[in-house]
């Protein structure tokens, strides 16, 4: 597989699923915007080991920020034919805790893994409509689907948004031809998911699956590439599931 030519935007590709999602598109000689927000030194060792890859750093629970995001991204490259929706929080807030302080987690953790992606999605239809087409991959989460255990409520509910939105982009605006994507990861072995380990311990996350080892970000990674190339494009509004067998629909 050969991406030449491909321009693509991953948020949150310091570390985790986006990293490894943007190491294997610039091995297959795409270009990549790698976005990270405090990731620096992580996405500068990137850039340096991949010259076809540039680094734009946003904060993405401010607007302004992942709006300009954006247009650097574009400028930069000239124009951006995939957007990978990657960024996200997985941050718990236990309903014993004060009402100030479970809305706070919840606005931020919506802000970041909704709105942001929305903006983004906003975005990218014009840039996409205005040059004949293009992709939108979504990250998403089994939590989407089966729900997440009480502390996550905002961390599901976000995802099940994502869900929602990248189904709405396929239908509405495949006559742009603008196809979309979700992956749907379950519990994977990510610095994010550290916390979680830590708490339930490996063999418990380990009883949920089918098979016999946690999923990794080089385990989502491949199925991303494939949907970048176009080989998958009447495969839009679909979700793919990689989360060992532990959820099947």
């Amino acid at each position: 597989m050969n991406l030449e030519g491909e321009n693509i935007l991953v948020t949150g590709a310091s570390r985790g699923i986006g990293k490894s999602i943007a190491i294997h598109l610039l091995k297959v000689n795409a270009q990549v915007g790698i976005h990270y927000n405090k990731g620096a030194t992580e996405a500068t060792a990137l850039k340096a080991k991949y010259p076809l890859s540039e680094t734009f750093q946003a904060d993405l629970s401010q607007m302004d920020q992942v709006q300009i995001l954006f247009e650097k991204a574009k400028d930069h490259f000239g124009s951006i034919d995939t957007i990978v929706l990657n960024a996200g929080v997985f941050v718990p807030h236990l309903i014993e805790e004060s009402t100030v302080q479970w809305l706070d987690i919840w606005r931020r953790t919506m802000a970041i893994n909704l709105e942001a992606a929305g903006l983004l999605t906003k975005l990218g239809i014009e840039h996409f409509k205005s040059q004949g087409g293009g992709r939108f991959i979504y990250i998403g989460s089994r939590a989407a689907f089966r729900g997440e255990t009480e502390e996550y409520l905002a961390y599901a509910a976000s995802k099940g948004g994502l869900t929602s939105l990248s189904r709405t982009v396929a239908r509405s605006f495949g006559k742009y031809n603008i196809k979309s994507f979700v992956i749907a990861p379950g519990f994977t072995r990510t610095e994010m998911a550290e916390d979680a380990i830590r708490q339930y311990g490996e063999e418990k996350i380990l009883g949920e699956m089918a098979l016999k080892e946690l999923t990794t970000p080089e385990d989502i990674a491949p199925i991303a590439v494939l949907m970048c190339s176009g080989q998958m494009d009447h495969a839009t509004g679909s979700t793919i599931d990689i989360n060992a067998g532990s959820y099947i629909r």
